[in-house]
Parts: C-alpha cells; sequence; structure tokens
C-alpha cells in the first residue's frame, strides 16, 4: 500500500483508509462557532492533549491565516468535519479563530441595480 504525502490516512488505489465520521469521533458540531472563511491561525502554543494526524495536519496548515474552507480541501474532509477539527484546536489553545470580516456595507442601491437588471432579463 502506497500511502501519499499530501494528506493523512488517504491510499492512492482505495482513497480515504477511515470514514470522516471516524476523524471526528462520531461529532458533527464543533464546539466553537465557525464560518467557512473564518480565518484560522497557529498560536503556537503545543496542545497537552494527543491530537489525531488530521488535526496535526490541520495544526500544520495554519502557520498563516487559513480559511477553514482551504483546511476541509487540505484535508479532503467534509467541511462539518473539518470544523469539528479546527473546534478541537481552538478548545486546547493551539489555534485561534476569527470570523470573516464582512468591511463592506450592503449597498441598497446596488442591490435594487441588480434586481431590476435580473427582472429586465424575465
Amino acid at each position: 500500500m502506497s500511502v501519499p504525502q499530501d494528506g493523512p490516512l488517504l491510499d492512492d488505489a482505495a482513497g480515504r483508509l477511515i470514514r470522516p465520521y471516524t476523524v471526528s469521533n462520531g461529532r458533527t458540531r464543533p464546539t466553537t462557532v465557525l464560518d467557512l472563511l473564518s480565518l484560522v491561525m497557529a498560536t503556537g502554543t503545543e496542545p497537552q492533549i494527543h491530537l489525531g494526524p488530521e488535526h496535526s495536519v490541520a495544526l500544520g496548515l495554519c502557520g498563516g491565516p487559513t480559511s477553514v474552507a482551504e483546511i476541509a480541501a487540505h484535508l479532503r474532509l467534509p467541511a462539518v468535519v473539518a470544523k469539528v477539527l479546527v473546534s478541537d484546536l481552538v478548545d486546547c489553545g493551539a489555534v485561534t479563530a476569527n470570523p470573516p470580516a464582512y468591511d463592506m456595507p450592503t449597498d441598497r442601491s446596488l442591490l435594487e441595480a441588480v434586481l431590476d437588471g435580473l427582472r429586465r432579463q424575465l
């Protein structure tokens, strides 16, 4: 069996060797509120608890600000499983997670112009 270097517990021929449900220990809800665009960054603190290989890879991806969506993509896991893993890392102090910043308020006139354009197309 050959295990590729780009992800934990993956096999070139068989794919993922364990189910995503197992990676999160059966949990489907993170303890931290996370958006797919939440930016996660390592704190430099070593986790005091034993983490699985996916946790370690996720932590390694967070040297700079990394979105939850990017972590899920790199791990080849569903977003909800990645959120549980990131939440575990937040809980043990290994990473911080900040919600996405929406600096631009919604411009009502822009939305009305888009709506008008859509109505003209019908």
